[in-house]
């Protein structure tokens, strides 16, 4: 990839990765500077990517010129930097190296955190029936599904080895326990859209286990 492509679609990269944080944050979706975000950036190999990420440590419901930094498929930075990237890092790597997706969403809700709790002995989170499923382009009636839930392990590394072998294929979502979900899509809107609706169904489950009690 020559400097000057390199250049534009990172700025690309950093342009959509601001419009989503600040929609998402409007939402409460990054309270106390939790969840990250990331969008891959020119070729993909599983050997071989770069992609754009959100920087550590940042209040996300500001924009600053230092928000996000590129790098590698090891994530690591590509440019002289003193950003450091979000501590899970890793587990987007793997993600990207896994699926060849576009972009990943990372947000922490309370919704997604109690449903995660509720269903942890299960090791996944059931969805049955409801309309929604089909923002997944799942177009099954009554299509059910299972949202896989990972430790939240305080060693990030630990989390990222299981990532490859909790991927359901028509599921692009992983949920960490009492952390929050990871949605993929092909490109940032993709990304966005299945994060929705995870978010979406994630309240509806926590509440229909109300209504059952």
């Amino acid at each position: 990839m020559s400097e000057i492509l390199r250049l534009e679609e990172k700025q690309q990269a950093f342009a959509e990765l601001r419009d989503i944080k600040t929609t998402l944050a409007a939402r409460g979706w990054f309270p106390a500077t939790s969840g990250n975000l990331s969008i891959r950036v020119g070729d993909f190999s599983p050997e071989q990517f770069t992609f754009a990420i959100t920087a550590s440590g940042k209040d996300k419901s500001v924009n600053t010129p230092s928000d996000f930094l590129l790098v590698d498929g090891q994530g690591k930075p590509t440019d002289h930097t003193g950003l450091k990237p979000s501590a899970e890092t890793l587990i987007h790597c793997e993600i990207y190296r896994a699926t060849g997706c576009g972009a990943i969403f990372h947000v922490h809700t309370v919704f997604n955190n109690l449903v995660s709790e509720l269903f942890w002995e299960r090791k996944s989170i059931p969805v049955d029936g409801v309309e929604l499923i089909k923002a997944f382009n799942i177009w099954d009636e009554e299509a059910q599904l299972e949202i896989p839930i990972l430790p939240n392990y305080t060693d990030i590394p630990r989390i990222a080895e299981l990532v490859e072998k909790a991927i359901v294929p028509r599921v692009p979502g992983i949920m960490l326990r009492k952390h929050g979900i990871y949605a993929w899509g092909a490109n940032a809107f993709e990304a966005k859209r299945h994060l929705e609706a995870f978010e979406f169904l994630f309240e509806y489950v926590y509440r229909l286990e109300l209504l059952k009690k």
